[in-house]
């Protein structure tokens, strides 16, 4: 055989070892089972409560589109059927000493399949569709909301909670009849619970596209 052809020959062996081994990759792929497996298993492990290891701090913006810094810590409970409450309250400063207000949400998580961001992350929307609540914890954040956020509501008041679940509410750009949403991430590693990291330009996850990209510091298990 001469070495032209058995250069030739070589060549379509190789392409046939190429071709056998792309037509045989879709068998080494997790099967939808083994995912929805793992997702289930993600959900077992998640069960109970959750809260911040310290104050944490995120970018948010002023009216005038300037970064701000936001503090807060948070307490999360998962429950069955995708249920989760959540209580999030703001401070002015960020050892958590001067509590500005307290936010609880009530909802539902609804999993939208693997994060590449780590194994085992999963992309998840929090839809706030049983509660939502604000708290004002000074007189200054009540004095506040009286301006921006009296049409519907009774005068706020300090220790005094309002519901704010399906009404327009201005500083959080919620509209009347609609369930707040965001589109978020889990990553569950032993006894630490991530969400995604803040968009550092002050977007929220309002959307597919704002989905973050990155891990938020844990919380730890209650």
């Amino acid at each position: 055989m001469c070495k032209g052809m058995r250069a030739s020959l070589l060549l379509l062996l190789l392409m046939a070892g190429v071709g056998g081994a792309a037509a045989q990759s879709p068998s080494s792929q997790p099967k939808a089972s083994d995912m929805e497996l793992d997702v289930a298993k993600i959900k077992a492990a998640m069960l109970g409560n959750w809260e911040s290891i310290a104050p944490e701090i995120r970018p948010s913006k002023n009216p005038d589109g300037s970064l701000k810094p936001f503090y807060l810590k948070r307490a999360f409970k998962y429950q069955p059927s995708d249920r989760f409450e959540l209580e999030v309250v703001n401070s002015a400063d960020p050892y958590g000493a001067v509590p500005l207000a307290r936010i609880k949400i009530g909802g539902h998580m609804l999993w939208q399949g693997p994060h590449p961001i780590a194994p085992g992350a999963q992309k998840v929307d929090f839809v706030a569709d049983e509660a939502y609540e604000v708290t004002p914890l000074v007189q200054g954040f009540a004095d506040l909301l009286n301006k921006v956020a009296s049409t519907g509501y009774t005068p706020w008041a300090v220790n005094a909670p309002q519901s704010i679940f399906g009404k327009a509410f201005v500083p959080f750009g919620l509209k009347e009849g609609t369930n707040f949403m965001e589109y978020d991430l889990v990553y569950l590693k032993g006894d630490l619970l991530f969400w995604g990291a803040r968009n550092i330009d002050g977007r929220g996850f309002d959307t597919e596209q704002n989905r973050p990209t990155n891990l938020q510091i844990p919380l730890a298990r209650k």
